[in-house]
């Protein structure tokens, strides 16, 4: 059977098949339709980026030429920075030129000064050498005489030992070899020394130190001695820290601080605990904390009273100079009184007295 289309031919084409049939391609409709949207969103496109290139063109060249501006200012202000920076440096050549002058000039000086002193040096050197010389003859002397006083002991331990052996009920021993000067104790009724014993360590220095201390701690440890005594020549030699606590314990060794002409009197004021611990055992102090603190503030106010009554003795000096000043000069003053006040008498008849 023949198709009625082709009639055998077999020659038409999908559209003239659709089209004797009378339908249309949808898809063929379709196709064109998609394309030609295409072609037109293309066309929108390439239009649109067309545009965006002249934009940006345009703005390309605006900011080129800020940057071209601003680069230019820049340059102007870098060259006058430049010019000031050229200025300035040859300025600051010229003042290290004037002060390199400056001072090569004060070196010169100082080195003519320092010549100057190296002479006046070297004079005093030779100066120095002859009294060297000198001194050294005089070390000679000094040296043999200090061996004679090192044979019999030390002048300031001697005055005080002469000193303590005159007083009433004190014991003083014979001159330790070593830690430590003297032990003192007082004497019981029969003269014999009774505990406790005191280590005495005679200072005659300008200023009692830490150090002194510590020494004469460790001087009583290695005697198996409970109780110290420092004693300074002179208040002057005491610190003031020695001075508000001179009556304290450290490492279990109990020390009082004390001068020459306070020590016979801090005796005293002791001899009862002394007494106490004689009576209640050698440690009886660290039991009574608060006894030690009365003692040393004993101390304090005997130490004040005392400076009062130097006072007063310094005051009643004066003003006995001053009554006996005084009493002179009114005398001086009634015998020139009376002098003047004497009538004058006839040649012929005696002046009455």
């Amino acid at each position: 059977m023949q198709c009625p289309l082709c009639l055998g031919s077999g020659e038409l084409s999908r559209a003239e098949i659709l089209d004797r049939l009378g339908v249309k391609d949808f898809a063929r409709v379709a196709q064109l339709s998609a394309e030609e949207a295409f072609r037109l969103l293309q066309k929108q496109h390439a239009h649109d980026n067309q545009n965006v290139w002249v934009r940006f063109e345009s703005e390309l060249v605006k900011r080129t030429s800020v940057l071209e501006q601003r680069h230019q200012d820049e340059l102007r202000c870098i060259g006058g920075r430049v010019k000031e920076l050229e200025a300035a440096a040859e300025v600051a050549d010229q003042r290290n030129a004037l002060d390199f002058q400056r001072e090569r000039a004060e070196l010169e000086t100082k080195l003519r000064s320092e010549q100057s002193q190296r002479s006046d040096l070297t004079r005093r050197v030779e100066d120095t050498l002859r009294e060297v010389a000198l001194l050294r003859g005089r070390n000679l002397e000094l040296e043999a005489q200090m061996a004679k006083v090192a044979r019999i002991g030390k002048r300031e331990e001697l005055d005080f030992a002469d000193e303590a052996r005159a007083w009433p009920g004190v014991y003083l021993s014979d001159k330790l070899p070593k830690n430590g000067d003297f032990l003192l104790s007082f004497r019981d009724l029969s003269g014999a020394p009774v505990e406790p014993q005191i280590l005495i360590d005679n200072k005659a220095k300008a200023a009692v130190g830490e150090g002194d201390l510590d020494k004469l701690i460790l001087d009583a440890k290695c005697r198996s001695i409970r109780i110290a005594a420092l004693v300074a020549q002179d208040e002057s030699q005491l610190r003031q820290a020695d001075k508000e606590c001179r009556w304290s314990c450290k490492d279990g060794i109990w020390v009082l601080r004390t001068t020459r002409q306070w020590f016979r009197r801090d005796l005293d004021v002791l001899r009862p605990l002394f007494e106490q611990m004689r009576t209640n055992g050698a440690d009886f102090l660290e039991r009574n904390a608060l006894m030690a603190d009365e003692v040393r503030r004993t101390f304090s106010d005997l130490d004040q009273v005392e400076g009062e009554l130097k006072k007063a003795t310094k005051a009643i000096t004066s003003a006995s100079g001053l009554v006996v000043k005084y009493k002179g000069r009114l005398a001086t003053l009634c015998d020139g009184s009376v002098h003047k006040a004497a009538p004058s008498q006839p040649p012929d008849k005696p002046a009455i007295a």
